[in-house]
């Protein structure tokens, strides 16, 4: 069965009870590894709500001795996400020109989140991979964001063994930290968004879009 995306109506007809946490640099954060690859002047791409902050912490005391999480990428500003969304919509609108585009924004939508639902742009989304406490990152079958291929869902069977057992480890510490996982996307967590909601069966969503 197809996936549920994020611009489903399932998901974007989830209601936002704004909570009012900020967003807070998680480099501040002693416990927290942040990794600068998608760094930008702002720093907005270090930043997450309280809460998930909170969680990843909690989470990170569940991994096995001698690994931590390697922070990617959190909040992301709502033009920079419409930017990413646009971009991707148009690589599949080259590929294919005879598509519909309520159907080319749908497929992008398995990997990329329209910017009007997007938790990145909620400060309620962390793209994370694990490394040692030295900082080698661990094999994960793929790259934090490449998209180019199957491999990057989470629960894919075309990775090799330690790849499958790395991504089992950082699923269950994050899911026992009350996170919740985009399938296309195994670094893409989020709590307190639309998605978590949908995912959880939460009522209602507690981060909407945020801004620095």
């Amino acid at each position: 069965m197809d996936m549920v995306v994020l611009s489903d109506p399932e998901v974007v007809g989830i209601p936002v009870v704004e909570c009012g946490e900020p967003l807070i640099d998680v480099r501040k954060i002693a416990a927290l590894r942040v990794d600068g690859r998608l760094a930008d002047p702002q720093g907005c791409f270090a930043r997450l709500r309280v809460g998930m902050v909170d969680r990843l912490v909690t989470a990170q005391t569940l991994l096995p001795a001698g690994l931590r999480f390697l922070i990617v990428e959190g909040y992301r500003p709502a033009e920079l996400q419409k930017q990413y969304f646009d971009a991707f919509v148009h690589r599949l609108r080259v590929k294919d020109p005879a598509a519909a585009e309520a159907d080319l924004r749908r497929r992008a939508a398995r990997y990329i989140s329209p910017p009007e639902v997007a938790p990145h742009v909620a400060g309620a989304a962390v793209d994370v991979t694990l490394c040692t406490v030295y900082g080698a990152e661990l094999a994960m079958g793929t790259e934090v964001n490449d998209t180019d291929t199957t491999a990057c869902h989470t629960d894919s069977t075309e990775i090799d063994a330690r790849a499958i057992q790395n991504r089992r480890l950082l699923g269950a510490a994050l899911s026992a930290a009350g996170l919740v996982n985009y399938p296309s996307e195994w670094w893409h967590w989020s709590y307190g968004d639309r998605y978590w909601a949908y995912v959880s069966g939460a009522g209602h969503a507690c981060y909407g879009p945020a801004e620095v």
